[in-house]
């Protein structure tokens, strides 16, 4: 699915952004002096999320983490229009007994060679989704910063990933993962609320606030192996946190001046 595409691309961004973070700054640090543009303004972000779970979410999973890219264009009028992508992951499961099918008396699970299989289980998932924002200029000084409030309608997908030692354990492999993992998805809506700042340089902009998940979902796997039957129960995801971000706006440069004689 296209939102396991978006997860293996943000693993690998994961690994690269130290990088890119520093050839950003590198670039940014020349000191060339940037107009102000109080008008039309793409921009790129990338935030991290802290956020805790509500309704059924809160049922399955403790708080979890999120990082995030968009692509977002002000217009004149200060409308924000963006497209965006959020990965989330945490160690939190609440619903920990979905292998005790699999499990001896003592808990354990028994991998291909008669031994005990260390079983790991964590939380994955993501958001996909464009919405819209308006930002509400404070100081005439700051013409691009200000308060601002965003609504996005998109699509989220959550499951428990489950991982055991050297991948030797065979009734967790394969597609019989697919058993446990109670994959879930579903329209979602995204609210945030908080500060943007916007200067006349790129190396320092950022915003912060809060933010908001309501995800209409439902699970997705055609058996649920450890209570023997089809979870098609409609669900309420809620999410609740505190996101902040780096923002590299695209400024027009300042025309050089040039004096004759």
């Amino acid at each position: 699915m296209l939102i396991r595409s978006v997860f293996r691309l943000f693993v690998m961004m994961r690994k690269i952004l130290p990088l890119v973070f520093f050839i950003c700054w590198s670039m940014m640090m020349s000191g060339q002096r940037l107009i102000p543009a109080n008008s039309a303004i793409p921009m790129i972000t990338a935030s991290y999320a802290f956020d805790l779970p509500a309704k059924d979410m809160a049922a399955r999973f403790g708080w979890n983490n999120g990082f995030g890219v968009s692509f977002q264009f002000k217009t004149k009028a200060n409308w924000l229009i963006s497209a965006e992508a959020t990965y989330f992951f945490g160690n939190i499961i609440k619903e920990d007994s979905i292998l005790r099918n699999l499990e001896t008396s003592n808990g354990e699970v028994i991998n291909r060679l008669g031994e005990y299989s260390e079983v790991v289980m964590t939380e994955r998932g993501g958001f996909v989704g464009a919405g819209l924002s308006r930002l509400f200029v404070l100081s005439p000084g700051l013409p691009n910063s200000g308060i601002v409030a965003k609504l996005s309608a998109g699509f989220l997908e959550h499951k428990i990933s489950i991982q055991n030692d050297g991948n030797n354990a065979p009734q967790l492999a394969s597609d019989y993962l697919k058993g446990y993992d109670r994959l879930t998805n579903g329209f979602a809506m995204y609210e945030f609320i908080g500060y943007m700042y916007i200067g006349d340089r790129q190396y320092l902009n950022f915003f912060a606030g809060f933010e908001f998940y309501q995800a209409f979902t439902k699970g997705r796997r055609d058996f649920n192996f450890d209570t023997m039957q089809k979870d098609n129960k409609n669900r309420k995801d809620f999410l609740y946190g505190i996101r902040f971000g780096w923002i590299i706006p695209f400024y027009e440069r300042q025309p050089q001046k040039f004096y004759t004689f």
